[in-house]
């Protein structure tokens, strides 16, 4: 199967992330949104990170306009008809997911993939809601997409080995990222490890031991990390966190998986992040510490 033409469906942070890349390496994307204006903020978000690229001789105007002109914003589902591909990366609400697969189910012809960019729900019960479960499947981009060579492939209950062979082919050949094959958990491998990480800074954080910044430079320069975990937790959305140790103290029961308080209260004061410019440090618009 060539992958040509692939559909994005929601353009927040990770779609947009998405069809960028996908873009990037010479596809085709066909972008959605819930409305008009977000698509339209989606576009220019696009456009801003080609411009930052620029700015650090990353990429040239010539190959920004190639890519922007593989970029195709539309208005309704209908018109991923045409993909061979298409990929949900709406917000992390099973009911949401369910009624955008409903639709796909009859709109996308039966050799079409569809894949959730989901971290923590379950693709089984995804596919329970189209007549063709066995095409439905995983493809869990780590953030920033861009720049993190890996998807997770995950396999849900009636996931054929076709249609995880065509993905794996796709993620490997076309996009050129590592695919990793996890069975469906909540949380996977990647959501699951690196949110245990971040709930455990924060207790750390709790208990007076040393303060964020600290912390944060204890892992990148002891260990290695980009980011320390507070940064990480800013640039996911802190939101995004939270919403994610639920589900997975929900499924797992399990006390380790509790979100810490702290978090609670900085999503309860609307303090997200990156997207916010202000969580556990401040960012410019651009999303750069300030």
């Amino acid at each position: 199967m060539n992958i040509r033409k692939v559909g994005v469906i929601g353009a927040g942070t990770m779609g947009q992330g998405i069809a960028e890349m996908l873009a990037f390496k010479g596809l085709d994307v066909y972008v959605t949104e819930q409305s008009a204006d977000r698509l339209s903020q989606a576009m220019s978000a696009i456009e801003l990170s080609l411009d930052k690229q620029i700015e650090k001789w990353a990429l040239t105007q010539a190959e920004k306009k190639l890519v922007l002109n593989r970029i195709h914003p539309i208005q309704k589902l209908s018109d991923l008809s045409g993909c061979e591909l298409v990929i949900e990366t709406i917000t992390e609400d099973l009911d949401s997911k369910k009624i955008v697969f409903d639709q796909l189910d009859r709109l996308c012809g039966p050799n079409v993939i569809l894949a959730s960019n989901t971290s923590t729900l379950s693709l089984t019960e995804l596919a329970g809601v189209t007549a063709y479960p066995e095409r439905v499947i995983g493809m869990h981009f780590v953030y920033p997409v861009m720049k993190t060579d890996l998807v997770e492939i995950v396999r849900g209950l009636k996931t054929s080995d076709d249609t995880f062979n065509k993905t794996k082919e796709f993620v490997e050949d076309v996009i050129q990222k590592k695919g990793v094959m996890v069975f469906e958990s909540p949380g996977f491998v990647t959501t699951r490890l690196i949110c245990l990480f971040i709930n455990e800074a924060l207790h750390v954080l709790e208990e007076g031991v040393a303060s964020a910044e600290d912390i944060d430079s204890a892992m990148r320069i002891g260990y290695s990390f980009q980011h320390g975990p507070f940064e990480m937790a800013d640039r996911f959305g802190l939101d995004s966190v939270l919403a994610a140790l639920d589900r997975m103290f929900r499924e797992y029961g399990e006390l380790k998986y509790r979100p810490s308080i702290v978090l609670k209260k900085m999503v309860r004061a609307g303090h997200l992040g990156i997207k916010t410019g202000i969580g556990f440090f401040n960012y410019d618009k651009d999303g750069d510490r300030i």
